[in-house]
């Protein structure tokens, strides 16, 4: 008999959505990319669970979805996207009973919600899930709290890293199933996520793994970019013939998204109601660093060669960090970028339109331009009334290299990734 708790177990920042939502509805719905541990966190939270990549499960799931709903609460319906009407089988369940935590939905796609009859809306809590940021794999002191930061609560700290371990974390990603493997090691198991993903999950959404593997390397060499479809179709083909269209770029990147292998991140534009909100280009990063060092066939000694990439994985890295402690917030992770060229790598903003900023540096001797570019950021948007903005609740330099978490006279934070947590 399958053991639910599973041993071992190390708590995951979701972990208080999850109990969250418990609470409030009678369904959760856990969905993120394979292998970043949603059935272990599911798992912790049940008392039973039933996997539909079983070929009998499965086939009751689509025969009679009510079987699998029978087990001790709450239960786990493991990889559901499988059979869509499992989705209105426990919406139906959860009416019926009237009460709450009974059923954690777990998916490493998004499946065709146009299958389902409902949108779940009152009776499903959602949780997006990814891979392990650096304070759940134990790997950040986690002496500076993001939410303190919004509080304006901050004490110095010191963390050491040197430029070989960061490669290796970079390298290894945060995939649970890697922690203490070497970063060669890890790095197959990438190599290996991203196979199955082209060979696999691709083709059963009806695209072709060819063109996919040229789009994700595409993605990689330009990772963070503001590249337009013309320029990743350029980018994928160069002067070869059978290009694709553009457009056809778009229905790839859709599903890139719905197989949680990239991150799109927004822009953000104030006041709240800005329509260059929704009109402003996506930056596109990965699920995971460590995908496209496997995309760009570098390794830990290749990337301390070439520090210009390192420079964008270790974005990477801070860009997923950050997605996990921003939705621990109920915060929204978005970049800054005006008609004037004045950018900023990271924009937090809360429910309460409390916002803050961050740049991201890989080395120490990038602060001090990092950190005007902040103060050029809060005073431009602060003398304009137009845009209705609040002070920031705080400005930071996020760095990779650095030992010190301090305040600078300007205001300005510096602080290592290696001592953030939500």
């Amino acid at each position: 008999m399958e053991t639910i708790n599973p041993a071992g177990y190390l708590p995951r920042v979701v972990d208080a959505q999850v109990q969250r939502c418990l609470r409030i509805y009678g369904a959760v719905e856990i969905s993120g990319a394979k292998w970043c541990g949603k059935t272990w966190t599911a798992r912790h939270h049940a008392n039973s669970i039933v996997h539909l990549d079983e070929s009998n499960a499965l086939a009751a799931a689509k025969a009679a979805p009510e079987l699998v709903l029978e087990g001790d609460k709450p239960r786990v319906i493991d990889e559901w996207q499988l059979a869509p009407n499992v989705w209105d089988a426990v919406r139906h369940a959860v009416d019926e009973a009237a009460e709450k935590g009974l059923w954690i939905l777990t998916g490493s796609s998004t499946p065709a919600y146009s299958k389902t009859r409902h949108s779940g809306a009152g009776r499903f809590g959602r949780v997006r899930m990814r891979p392990m940021s650096l304070f759940e794999s134990e790997d950040s002191v986690g002496a500076v709290s993001l939410e303190g930061l919004f509080a304006g609560k901050f004490s110095p700290a010191q963390t050491g890293i040197d430029v070989s371990t960061l490669a290796e974390l970079c390298c290894r990603g945060g995939w649970p199933g890697v922690l203490g493997f070497s970063a060669s090691d890890a790095q197959q198991v990438a190599r290996d996520y991203l196979e199955a993903a082209l060979v696999t999950s691709v083709p059963a959404q009806g695209k072709d793994s060819a063109t996919a593997r040229r789009l994700l390397r595409s993605l990689a060499r330009n990772l963070g970019q503001l590249a337009t479809y013309k320029t990743l179709v350029a980018d994928m083909y160069g002067q070869e013939p059978g290009q694709i269209a553009p457009r056809t770029v778009g229905e790839y990147l859709d599903v890139l998204n719905s197989l949680f292998l990239i991150e799109p991140v927004g822009g953000w534009a104030p006041p709240a109601r800005s329509p260059k909100r929704f009109q402003t280009k996506e930056r596109r990063y990965f699920i995971d660093p460590s995908l496209p060092i496997v995309l760009l066939r570098l390794n830990e000694h290749s990337l301390q060669r070439d520090f210009q990439t390192f420079g964008l994985v270790f974005e990477n890295l801070c860009l997923r960090d950050l997605a996990v402690y921003s939705e621990a917030l109920g915060a929204t992770l978005r970049y800054y970028r005006d008609d004037a060229g004045l950018e900023v790598d990271a924009i937090i903003e809360t429910s309460s339109q409390e916002w803050a900023a961050c740049e991201i540096k890989l080395g120490e001797n990038k602060v001090d331009k990092a950190a005007k570019n902040l103060v050029r950021l809060r005073e431009k948007l602060l003398r304009n009334p137009a845009n209705q903005v609040k002070p920031p609740a705080f400005l930071a330099v996020i760095t990779g290299l650095g030992q010190y978490a301090y305040q600078r006279q300007d205001g300005v934070y510096v602080i290592p990734i290696t001592t953030l947590r939500p």
